[in-house]
């Protein structure tokens, strides 16, 4: 199937290119739960004909004033520049969430200020902080609106209520026509555009428990920064081509950054990097220490191929001069927005500026002279509503009222507003991944990624919450996607849901055993609980953000969503993948998480099976034989006693080594049993490379360290050998050993063998497996270590057959001097 059958085939949908209704009841979503009641029910609300209400109109409180300059001065220690004005957000002015701890316990300590942190990222502005402080200690009517946006009354305007679809109504429910500026095709200036129109406020939903609903103050937000899509230029459709100039956003981000090289990859564009930096050069640098941070080449092809633009996505015209900003507007033919401020604690007041406005100033650059595609990075918890029952590229998305998270706002309201911008012309293409895990192959990860947290929890604590579904995918796989979609014109103006195919709850549980990772499921609030005590007992600095997210009122409600979602479903990119080619989306199991997870435990995220673990698969090996001393005849009765054990299934696949265990018998060495005090078997070391240019195939290598009862410290190393001989069966069972004191060198030599009446009995039906699993997991365990275990042997066994029937045909043109003495 071609490009143009896909286009064929999902123009032919339900739903249309532009979905955004309910198709199941002809009307949007989000219609009313955005909207709110008309503008006159609210007490104090902005009306038609009050063009300026009375909270608008007010004075500024002498009281706030001062107290967000306290608040503001009392922040300046913890942003990188040591100064913080009352209007600037913390943490665009490079504040963390570490230091928004700081800066309550700071507030608590030396002013005698109680404030909950939720409330300081709900709006980290000083002024709101000190608004909203006011308000409850009973501040007078003249103080501003709890949370109103803080820019001076007159740039207000009144602004009907609108709906998902970009459908602008007045209060009586009537649809108006869309504004246009006088000329049609001037572009419109953003530092405006960020200001907005002030929409009814909603009204504030009757709850007893904290932020169960968002807040009215955001929603009166959401609702005014909606309103600036309908101030974008009208533009045409761009040409359909392949792009030769890209811009791209976050591109020193985990997704930005692999799609950058994608980009590069699979097409020959130029691409333009905006980087959040001071100039050319510093910009430059941190675009390169990303890439090598997530284990991407920064090299002088990639450099020849990439121009960095020093910017920032927060500030009008991107942070750019107007002839850099111009000059854009004329050479790129493509627009990819990845830069979001990812942050699950913060409200939507402070990350608007990056997720919401940042998408805007991008359409419409987009939208300045020649019609360019705008294709965005959003996110599947748009979906994040408690209780949504479908998350199809073309279904409603959630009611807006119902997300608490100022993250899963912002992403619903860009979204939403660049829908409405599709109604100006802008080809707008949406691309929603869920969780973004590892690469399969490098193991490069986002340690603040939620699913990352979560999947470092399970493994650590070996516990799990019930949960429905997990809608994530490697991040190779999401890029390579992204890049595919914005390559081909086919596939433009349309919603993917890049999720890949979801785990189930049984799905990681499967798989966590069969890595040796037993996990306990547990109810939602007990395994929180139970989580949050162990990371209090034992620290880890490296999951200190999922500390703080468990503990948030409002985190918890998206990790509810995340966690007791449905299926996304993802009909348009698979159709999308098969005709262009690509890999299709597979389920992100052990197998795809096993490079991850090995980062996952150097980085101190997660921890993988030990040998000191309740082994996962284990059995019994007796060998009996002689030995003597090196270099004479072996006549000493010898013999051990041991237990071969794997930690998981990872240990197999990464070292393909087993530990052994046990104890040794033999009074050449010492008249009592020795013990195993560690013990390792490889199995086909070196790939069975034969040992000095031999036809004898390494099958088996054992190394074990010894103690005997005295305190003597003792060493055996030990190998089975594969050879072009018949007596296949006595190869897989002898071993050739050696024996000295730790230190020395080998002392007695000979050979033992596994008894024939033995093997079977015992490294066959006697294999047991982790009491924990279930029968199915155990039989499955059963034939997934004989059926690896026979393959290597197998192959190690093959390799002298082959080399043997190599000389006997002769089909190296002559022999080298070793050869000859064969």
């Amino acid at each position: 199937m071609g490009a143009g059958e896909f286009r064929t085939r999902v123009d032919a949908g339900p739903y249309g290119p532009d979905p955004g209704g309910d198709t199941r009841t002809g009307t949007p979503r989000d219609a009313g739960a955005a909207s709110g009641p008309p503008a006159s029910a609210v007490p104090g609300a902005t009306t038609a004909l009050d063009p300026v209400g009375p909270a608008a109109s007010a004075a500024p409180d002498v009281d706030t004033d001062a107290l967000a300059a306290v608040i503001a001065a009392a922040a300046g220690p913890f942003v990188p520049g040591g100064h913080l004005s009352p209007d600037t957000d913390f943490f665009d002015a490079g504040g963390t969430s570490v230091g928004a701890v700081e800066l309550v316990a700071a507030l608590e300590d030396e002013l005698g200020m109680e404030i909950d942190l939720d409330e300081v990222f709900a709006d980290a502005r000083p002024r709101s902080i000190a608004r909203r402080r006011s308000a409850t200690a009973g501040a007078t009517a003249t103080a501003p609106v709890l949370g109103a946006p803080s820019v001076p009354a007159a740039a207000w305007t009144t602004a009907p209520a609108t709906d998902t679809n970009g459908a602008t109504r007045a209060p009586d429910g009537s649809e108006l026509s869309a504004p246009a500026s006088a000329s049609g095709v001037n572009p419109v200036s953003l530092p405006a555009l960020t200001r907005g129109t002030r929409p009814a406020p909603a009204p504030a939903p009757a709850t007893d428990t904290p932020y169960a609903t968002a807040r009215p103050e955001d929603l009166e937000q959401i609702l005014a920064d909606l309103s600036l899509a309908d101030r974008l230029p009208w533009t045409g459709s761009p040409e359909p081509l392949p792009p030769r100039r890209i811009l791209l956003t976050g591109a020193t981000g985990f997704l930005g950054s692999h799609l950058l090289l994608d980009l590069l990859r699979h097409s020959d564009a130029h691409v333009h990097c905006l980087v959040r930096a001071a100039d050319e050069e510093a910009a430059t640098a941190r675009l390169g220490e990303a890439l090598k941070s997530h284990r991407l080449p920064w090299s002088s092809e990639v450099r020849r191929r990439v121009t960095v633009l020093p910017g920032d996505i927060r500030r009008p015209h991107l942070g750019l001069s107007d002839g850099v900003w111009n000059d854009l507007a004329h050479e790129l033919d493509s627009i990819v927005g990845v830069a979001a401020a990812v942050d699950f604690l913060r409200g939507y007041q402070s990350l608007r500026g990056s997720n919401v406005i940042g998408a805007l100033t991008l359409a419409e650059l987009a939208a300045t002279g020649p019609p360019k595609p705008l294709h965005h990075i959003s996110s599947i918890a748009v979906f994040n509503e408690v209780g949504i029952s479908s998350m199809g590229e073309d279904d409603p998305l959630a009611h807006v009222d119902r997300l608490v998270a100022g993250y899963d706002q912002t992403k619903w309201a860009a979204e939403v507003a660049l829908r409405r911008a599709r109604d100006h012309g802008l080809i707008v293409t949406a691309m929603r991944p869920g969780g973004i895990g590892g690469h399969t192959r490098t193991g490069a990860h986002n340690p603040q990624d939620l699913s990352s947290g979560l999947i470092s929890a399970f493994g650590r604590f070996r516990t799990v919450p019930a949960f429905h579904r997990l809608n994530a995918a490697p991040v190779d796989w999401v890029s390579r996607v992204a890049a595919a979609v914005v390559c081909e014109p086919d596939a433009w103006g349309f919603d993917y849901n890049l999720t890949g195919v979801p785990n189930t709850l049984d799905d990681v549980v499967r798989d966590m055993a069969f890595a040796g990772m037993h996990v306990r499921v547990q109810d939602w609030d007990e395994w929180r609980t139970d989580a949050l005590a162990r990371l209090e007992a034992e620290p880890v600095p490296e999951l200190a953000f999922l500390t703080r997210v468990l503990q948030s009122p409002t985190a918890l409600k998206l990790c509810e969503a995340t966690l007791k979602g449905p299926a996304a479903t993802d009909d348009r990119t698979a159709a999308l993948v098969e005709a262009l080619g690509l890999r299709p989306a597979a389920r992100y199991d052990a197998r795809a998480q096993l490079r991850t997870f090995e980062r996952l435990a150097e980085d101190g995220l997660a921890r993988l099976p030990h040998k000191d673990d309740q082994p996962y698969l284990w059995f019994s090996e007796t060998t009996e034989g002689t030995v003597g001393p090196v270099g004479t005849d072996a006549g000493i009765p010898c013999s051990m006693e041991l237990t071969l054990s794997i930690a998981g299934m990872h240990q197999l696949v990464k070292e393909r080594r087993v530990d052994a265990g046990g104890e040794l018998v033999c009074a050449a060495v010492h008249p009592a049993p020795l013990r195993v005090e560690r013990g390792d078997v490889w199995i086909r070391p070196e790939e069975g490379i034969p040992q000095r240019h031999g036809m004898r195939g390494q099958l088996l290598r054992y190394r074990l360290a010894l103690s005997d009862t005295d305190g003597g410290r003792w060493w055996l190393e030990g190998h089975k050998y594969a050879r072009a001989r018949r007596d296949v069966w006595r190869q897989t069972r002898a071993l050739s050993v050696e024996i000295g004191r730790e230190g020395e060198p080998a002392s007695l030599a000979g050979e033992l063998v596994v008894p024939a009446d033995s093997y079977v009995r015992d490294q066959i039906d006697g294999i047991k497996v982790d009491p924990r699993l279930t029968g199915r997991e155990k039989r499955a365990a059963k034939l997934t270590w004989l059926a690896w275990f026979g393959a290597e042997m197998g192959r190690g066994l093959l390799g002298p057959f082959t080399r043997a029937a190599a000389d006997l045909l002769d089909l190296r043109p002559a022999r080298t001097p070793s050869e000859r003495h064969r």
